[in-house]
């Protein structure tokens, strides 16, 4: 008899859904369905399925940035799969920490991956294990969703299929770089509200403001004017552009109860820098003698 995936304190471990197929269609709801037949009881939590139409980044982003607050053993089932129907593979991941990974293998996983330690894959190949007809353009109605609900009711990762012997494909974001007198990095995220998530992380910034001691730092997205770097959204004024560490831990540029993506015309790929200015001392009125 199998055995659901349960946490260390007893509960039962969630299935937690990650999609970019937004909520006009059925796809989603298709997917539960599945789950629900072969596995009744498993919770079910929507990450989101807001993530942009076949943006793997994005995708990738947003799971690493979630994955870790969920309880051991959870099934994530993530699909965000421009290249469904083609030669990639449909994996299932078992990690170091815990948690339980299944979707295509395009790079979407590889963040997760990264801090969860994946210790084995495999190639979801198994007829038993998916639905008898499987369409060439909807993997997650009839591959990943039984997956990740026989993976929660207890079957063995290796009942899924052979062994990923290659390795799995890994996501390649771009860095920031370091000049003369610039922090030169670009926006990899813009979230819901419009704000635009660089990655320029606090180290790098750390660095780069340690090589200019008596100046400070200012922020410019595109061709913008500077704007400084505050502790809060709330520390700008209303309309007001700024730059910050959100939650993600890496610097965004916001607007003030507003969108930075519409102010800016900005989008993943758009130019972020850092530059140095000097401080400028307030000046004492003249007097007339």
């Amino acid at each position: 008899m199998a055995v659901r995936a349960t946490s260390r304190l007893g509960g039962a471990a969630p299935i937690a859904i990650l999609t970019d197929f937004g909520c006009r269609d059925h796809y989603v709801g298709a997917m539960k369905g599945v789950i629900a037949s072969i596995a009744p009881g498993a919770p079910l939590i929507d990450i989101t399925h807001g993530v942009p139409a076949q943006s793997i980044a994005a995708g990738a982003i947003a799971l690493a940035q979630s994955w870790r607050l969920f309880p051991p053993r959870t099934v994530f089932l993530v699909v965000v799969d421009p290249g469904v129907g083609t030669a990639r593979l449909p994996v299932a991941v078992q990690t170091r920490a815990g948690a339980r990974f299944v979707g295509p293998d395009n790079g979407v996983l590889s963040l997760a991956l990264e801090e969860a330690g994946a210790a084995r894959a495999v190639e979801l190949r198994a007829p038993r294990y998916r639905r008898v007809r499987v369409s060439t353009t909807f993997h997650g109605r009839d591959i990943f969703a039984p997956a990740a609900a026989h993976l929660w009711r207890g079957v063995k990762l290796d009942a899924l299929g052979p062994p990923v012997r290659d390795g799995l494909t890994h996501l390649e974001l771009a860095e920031p770089r370091e000049g003369l007198e610039e922090l030169r990095g670009e926006v990899l995220y813009v979230d819901g509200f419009g704000n635009l998530v660089s990655n320029i992380g606090r180290d790098a910034l750390a660095c780069f403001e340690a090589r200019f001691p008596a100046m400070r730092l200012s922020v410019r997205i595109g061709k913008s004017a500077p704007m400084e770097i505050v502790q809060a959204y709330g520390d700008a004024r209303k309309g007001v552009p700024l730059a910050t560490f959100g939650s993600f831990e890496l610097l965004e540029i916001a607007v003030r109860d507003g969108s930075a993506a519409q102010r800016f015309a900005a989008e993943p790929g758009t130019v972020v820098t850092v530059r140095p200015q000097r401080r400028t001392a307030s000046r004492k009125p003249k007097h007339r003698q």
